[in-house]
């Protein structure tokens, strides 16, 4: 007999706990299957055939995620922009639930769970990579796929990136929403064929081939190894006042420079890495502070990559600047994506009604042109080797780190500064996503912030070295440099260019068939002539 379905309140309540559950397998909790029980749990709350209830609770369910999963925008920047962006973030998870109606109206889908599944999926990473994009660029925090860093999923981001984990995570969930009913309609069989198809999706996983070598550096590389270290120089407070003081950042890195000289001495390293706004003092614009970038890369005999501010009429950029001891900037990369209300204000004067903290950002940060990509010239090596270098929340949009791979980037350079965000996942979940990108691109990379979380990601995805947060430690190590483009890099934007044109045809399908299916209804005995309820 079917399952009696829930009453309204209590299918908003299990979408609620399914947010909740879906946020724990994020850092720093880290329970990776935790995300396919949320979705499981939005699936089961989706049963009832109303696409506006549908986008009501796909609303409660993203609220219940984005809400303490960004919890550290409130630390950051306050109240008004943590829930103004979790509601928006929110918005399209409830255009997911309302199109998720409209497609399970296709007639042959309640003959084919596993297809509704797929279908299920596909549409989930639709939505998800359309917040990704818009507005003012988007916000893929909180992508699925990001959650799987520590499971077996991960490998499947060398096939198809972000868009294939998160697909299969949204996949398994379905099937574990799937197998559950069954099991309560008195369907054993078919409730654990559906949990066990779950169970083979997850455990394919561990099958997928990733650079090995048992965690060798030599064994992994296939142009060389990059001897480097990454300084991580703190600063004396958290929080947005943490660069007030002129120097005191910069002096803190180049004292990390000096301990790492201490420890390997001059001319052992190819390079030294510094974070985003390691010197907010622009060294190629102010004599003292060029003095210390530079005396500090002359004593360890290697170039340092220093993130720092420039300034000219039009505004200011976020630079990573190569700094060569005696002959200065030798390249420079522009950071091509400023947050949207955090480096620059769109619509400043709208923005201003809900908080006066926009008033923080004087002069808007300007978008660079050129794909990341730092050539070093590494004397060891005899030739130059293209460093993909990206700055701080670009590492979540999958183009722009793709795009620096795809142009040569033997190695993945991520520079942050996550001081203003406390003591809170933030940091942890953006190393999480450096964690994916070296698996999808098949590249070493480096996480270098100016409080941490520092880290050394393997082409594998293991975290070879990691700091702690707030802490003042540098990290030391040689790295395997990689040529090769994995399936994920070639494809591109083609997976989610091919989710959202299935999306679509679905959606369209189910309306056809929905308005089909009123034409051909029968006409009732007695039409009413009184007034309608």
């Amino acid at each position: 007999m079917p399952s009696r379905e829930p009453s309204r309140p209590a299918t908003v309540a299990q979408a609620v706990a399914g947010g909740l559950v879906a946020g724990a397998a994020f850092p720093d909790v880290g329970w990776w299957p935790a995300a396919m029980v949320g979705v499981a749990l939005l699936a089961l709350s989706l049963r009832r055939d109303s696409a506006r209830w549908a986008a009501l609770v796909g609303f409660a369910w993203g609220l219940a995620f984005f809400l303490p999963h960004i919890h550290w925008l409130y630390v950051s920047v306050g109240v008004v922009p943590w829930v103004a962006l979790s509601v928006t973030e929110a918005g399209f998870v409830a255009a997911f639930g309302a199109s998720w109606v409209w497609i399970r109206r296709i007639p042959v889908l309640a003959r084919r769970p596993n297809v509704r599944a797929v279908l299920f999926a596909v549409a989930w990473v639709t939505f998800e990579q359309a917040r990704s994009i818009v507005p003012f660029g988007g916000f893929p925090w909180g992508r699925l796929a990001f959650s799987q860093t520590g499971g077996p999923l991960l490998p499947f981001a060398s096939l198809g990136g972000a868009v294939l984990v998160s697909g299969l995570v949204a996949a398994c969930g379905a099937l574990l929403a799937q197998g559950w009913v069954f099991l309560r309609t008195r369907d054993p069989r078919r409730g654990a064929a559906a949990i066990g198809a779950a169970v083979v999706l997850v455990a394919c996983g561990l099958l997928i081939p990733l650079p090995g070598g048992g965690g060798s550096p030599e064994a992994m590389a296939e142009s060389g190894t990059l001897r480097l270290a990454a300084v991580q120089g703190n600063v004396a407070r958290p929080g947005l006042d943490a660069f007030s003081t002129r120097l005191e950042v910069l002096r803190n890195h180049v004292a990390g420079t000096d301990a790492v000289v201490d420890e390997v001495g001059t001319g052992a390293l190819d390079v030294i890495l510094w974070p985003e706004n390691a010197s907010d003092v622009d060294p190629r614009a102010d004599g003292p502070t060029a003095a210390l970038v530079d005396g500090a890369a002359r004593r360890a005999g290697a170039p340092i990559l220093v993130g720092t501010l420039r300034y000219d009429d039009l505004g200011r950029y976020n630079d990573a600047v190569l700094w060569v001891a005696g002959e200065g900037p030798v390249a420079v990369y522009t950071k091509q994506h400023p947050a949207p209300f955090a480096e620059y204000i769109p619509i400043r004067g709208i923005a201003r009604i809900f908080s006066d903290k926009v008033d923080l950002v004087r002069t808007d940060m300007l978008p660079g042109t050129e794909v990341g990509v730092v050539p070093l010239d590494v004397e060891r090596l005899g030739r130059t080797v293209p460093l993909a270098v990206v700055i701080c929340f670009e590492v979540a949009y999958v183009s722009i780190v793709r795009d620096a791979v795809d142009a040569g980037g033997e190695i993945i350079v991520v520079q942050t500064n996550n001081a203003s965000f406390g003591r809170t996942p933030e940091s942890t979940q953006q190393l999480a996503m450096t964690r994916f990108r070296a698996v999808e691109h098949g590249r070493t990379a480096v996480q270098v912030s100016t409080v941490g979380v520092s880290g050394i990601i393997s082409p594998d995805g293991t975290v070879r070295r990691s700091t702690g947060l707030f802490t003042a430690e540098q990290m030391i190590d040689e790295v395997p440099l990689r040529t090769s483009i994995t399936t994920a890099t070639r494809l591109g934007s083609w997976p989610a260019l091919a989710a959202a044109l299935v999306t679509a045809g679905a959606v369209a399908a189910g309306v056809a068939a929905h308005a089909a299916g009123r034409a051909t209804a029968p006409a009732p005995a007695h039409q009413p002539t009184g007034r309608r309820s």
